[in-house]
């Protein structure tokens, strides 16, 4: 099956980014997508001088118009799409780093509220953000069965494996990676292990532009690099194949070789 990716850098007006996004759409269902997934923040560009109440203005709930129209093209143009939203929350000043999936008949078949939270290098999304407290359980799309991570989430083993355990067999990452010293040797190594230790394909749509470095990326289960968009704005395309999964965990049974009864023994 044929999965599109989307690299473009977001505006901080959300109308002009969900036109952008419409054609998107459109324009990977035009070339037979059956899957077409965003970047973090595809909302809008938040820049340093926006304050989290002006950031809470702007957010919106799942039944608000950027998802629903985004389901609604959806809907129209018969296409499954991974995104994410500002969301808002109960918190004063604070949203949740939102990311969802549509299928093809535009209803929301699943949403993951962000749980590690970018506080890392001179950064903190805490200021503005509140932390998801649970993981989505996976999604069967026609690409696969569909685990949701968000960006920073790449950096934590741990949650991807309990994906990988759970059934995915595709990781889906919406990102807006952080340009800086290392970062893009950081961004395409973690991109790799996380589909080699889990034997499954990673799709980490990435904004480019303003302070993001791009090189939205598709791994295979083997850990081949099978798309790297570099700094160009526009839409990648890969064909998913679920046999890659089935026989790279059969000669490479990492889940089925794990020691689950022996790693919590060890304690600090």
């Amino acid at each position: 099956m044929k999965a599109a990716v989307v690299q473009f850098k977001a505006s901080t007006n959300k109308e002009t980014n969900l036109k952008k996004i419409i054609s998107y759409i459109e324009k990977a269902a035009s070339k037979n997508a059956a899957l077409c997934a965003f970047p973090e923040f595809m909302m809008f560009y938040t820049n340093s001088s926006q304050t989290p109440k002006q950031l809470a203005a702007l957010a919106e709930t799942i039944n608000g118009n950027f998802v629903k129209t985004i389901a609604k093209t959806a809907k129209e143009n018969r296409i499954q799409i991974v995104g994410s939203f500002y969301e808002k929350s109960r918190k004063k000043d604070r949203v949740y780093d939102t990311s969802f999936v549509i299928d093809k008949t535009g209803k929301v078949i699943s949403t993951y509220r962000k749980i590690h939270l970018y506080d890392a290098l001179g950064f903190r999304e805490s200021d503005k953000m509140a932390s998801g407290s649970k993981i989505a359980k996976p999604v069967k799309t026609t690409v696969g069965k569909v685990g949701m991570m968000i960006c920073y989430d790449l950096r934590f083993p741990e949650m991807s494996r309990s994906l990988a355990a759970a059934g995915s067999e595709v990781l889906v990452a919406p990102s807006a990676w952080v340009k800086g010293n290392m970062k893009e040797e950081h961004w395409i190594t973690i991109n790799k292990t996380r589909a080699i230790e889990n034997g499954c394909y990673v799709i980490a749509p990435d904004q480019v532009g303003n302070i993001y470095c791009g090189r939205s990326l598709v791994v295979d289960p083997y850990g081949k690099v099978l798309l790297d968009m570099k700094k160009k704005q526009g839409i990648g395309y890969v064909n998913i194949d679920l046999k890659k999964v089935k026989q790279t965990r059969k000669v490479l049974p990492l889940l089925k070789n794990r020691r689950t009864d022996v790693y919590p023994t060890l304690k600090a």
